[in-house]
């Protein structure tokens, strides 16, 4: 104990860091893309009541682009995403209320918004795609009908007309259409029931007609047991995408000469796809992309040739990187820090330099305060390796009895195919300054681990995530850094489920709370929305029926 420090016990110290401060909303940012004019990206504000803003900076500068009450935020899938695109001088954006796609421009003094497609919200949009030379947007298009399952197509609509083509259907769910640079092909991803996009989906490439029909399609890659992600095209002739057809989320490329995998890796270049528009890497060259390397759960950024497969260290300074996006001089990212918020980032890629564009708030906390998360690596009572987050307490002025161990409180993740993050949390430092450790689990069935830890909650949802919470506690009192008398357990909707799962099947949890958790199945299965309608076959197996 350092002689600064005053001896309390455990779960007592006094703490900056107030049940207000936790509960309180940030501004959360998401979906970065460069324009000719600025930068863009969409602000979540809680102090708008959630209202969803698209912003652009330029020069120093920010502008909202949409006015209240417009809040731009798609719902297909329910989770969204996709909700925007730059078209040319300006953007297209999905309206929140309505569904319906409106415009707005992004030069200097116009402020005026004009309304796209007329249709109420049973029709809605995402995965907006500028087709300039067509002057038309492709999109994800998901229609609901009462007392049917939601229809989801591929269409195109006319930005004169308003008319909506059907380019692709027949699938349960679409996402990810991306247009060749020359405009002559379309990639997109497909997937049906009762698979997951992480589970197995489709990449298709088409061939359009001078209209913007598709006259030819062929299967690149995918099937019920390999999942793809964000297809990008790095030429007119050349695709990259993300693919774990050999366990892990890895680069592959296909053209003419056919498909290779760019960098057999046991890292994790991909994430699963619980909304459209995710990125995580960025092409920033013909034969250079920028990457999200998660290295069994921690990420960094790399760079990847995609011609010889080289893999170079870039940044690390970090505990996130989302929303990769290309800029003139480099790239931009929402960035995640242990100690700090996040913020909006550009980096010069010449020299690594980092400037902060935007940032949720301003963090009046001694950094004394904040635990940095520890990640330990224990094996399950099947003996198979697993991950979890360690956060000891900490506090500037006080220390625990040298005789006593502190409380501990367990996280159980959403999802379930989801993962701990190490950003900031401030539910997690509320425990943390007061004297309690906590363990956030990426219990089997996490990602950024591979396919194979994926699967291991097949079949086994409320038995191997307990399994795998019940043995990180067993390792950190093997470890001699808690007290086994003194563990609690809590978790969300899907963590809840896990939750309640550990109170009523281990001993070892003293008491739990379940926040919004899942408490019946069959409740879940028979309301849920057509995204997870029969994702419990996989996680639940027979025991479904």
């Amino acid at each position: 104990m350092d002689h600064s420090e005053i001896e309390q016990n455990y779960g007592t110290w006094r703490s900056p860091i107030t049940a207000t401060l936790t509960a309180s909303g940030l501004v959360n940012f998401s979906e970065l893309r460069e324009s000719e004019y600025g930068l863009l990206w969409i602000e979540q504000r809680p102090f708008e009541n959630g209202r969803s803003v698209l912003v652009v900076e330029t020069r120093n500068t920010r502008q909202d682009l949409t006015p209240s009450p417009y809040s731009v935020r798609s719902r297909v899938h329910e989770y969204g995403g996709g909700a925007y695109c730059v078209a040319d001088d300006g953007v297209f954006f999905v309206n929140a209320i309505d569904q319906n796609v409106y415009g707005c421009s992004l030069l200097e003094g116009s402020t005026e918004v004009t309304q796209l497609t007329a249709g109420d919200d049973n029709v809605r949009y995402a995965d907006l795609t500028w087709d300039s030379g067509r002057n038309m947007l492709i999109a994800v298009r998901e229609t609901h009908e009462a007392g049917s399952e939601a229809v989801n197509e591929l269409v195109a609509i006319d930005c004169v007309t308003a008319e909506a083509n059907v380019l692709h259907a027949g699938h349960d769910f679409y996402s990810s259409p991306r247009l060749s640079n020359d405009a002559e092909r379309l990639a997109f991803l497909v997937w049906d029931h009762p698979n997951m996009p992480w589970d197995g989906n489709q990449l298709f490439v088409a061939t359009l007609n001078t209209t913007g029909n598709i006259v030819a399609e062929t299967l690149v890659a995918g099937g019920v047991a390999e999942s793809v992600f964000q297809p990008e095209w790095i030429t007119p002739e050349r695709l990259i995408f993300v693919s774990d057809a050999n366990g892990y989320w890895n680069l592959y490329s296909y053209d003419s000469s056919g498909i290779y995998c760019v960098n057999a890796d046991t890292a994790e270049y991909g994430a699963a796809q619980w909304a459209f528009g995710m990125r995580t890497y960025i092409p920033i060259s013909e034969r250079l992309v920028v990457a999200n390397r998660i290295d069994n759960g921690v990420a960094a950024l790399v760079f990847i040739d995609v011609d010889n497969g080289m893999v170079t260290p870039l940044e690390n300074r970090f505990s996130s990187y989302a929303c990769l996006n290309r800029t003139a001089m480099g790239i931009a990212f929402v960035a995640g820090k242990t100690d700090d918020l996040q913020t909006v980032v550009r980096m010069d890629l010449s020299n690594a330099e980092v400037t902060k564009i935007a940032t949720q708030g301003t963090l009046d906390i001694d950094p004394d305060y904040f635990s940095v998360p520890e990640q330990i690596v224990y094996d399950n009572a099947d003996g198979l390796e697993t991950f979890a987050y360690f956060y000891p307490p900490r506090h500037p002025s006080a220390a625990g009895p040298v005789i006593q161990k502190p409380p501990l409180l367990v996280l159980s993740h959403g999802g379930p195919t989801g993962h701990a993050g190490r950003d900031l949390n401030f539910r997690i430092q509320y425990y943390t300054s007061r004297g309690w450790a906590v363990v956030d689990v990426d219990y089997g069935g996490s990602t950024g681990y591979g396919r194979a830890y994926r699967q291991r909650l097949d079949d086994r949802w409320g038995i191997g995530d307990v399994a795998d919470c019940v043995a990180a506690v067993n390792y950190l009192i093997s470890t001699d850094r808690i007290d086994p008398l003194r563990v609690a357990i809590r978790g969300g909707s899907a963590g809840g489920y896990t939750t309640l799962r550990a109170l009523v099947t281990s001993p070892v949890f003293k008491v739990g709370a379940s926040h919004y958790g899942i408490g019946d199945l069959k409740a879940l299965a028979r309301d849920t929305h057509k995204f997870e309608s029969r994702y419990l076959e996989s996680l639940i197996g027979d025991a479904f029926e």
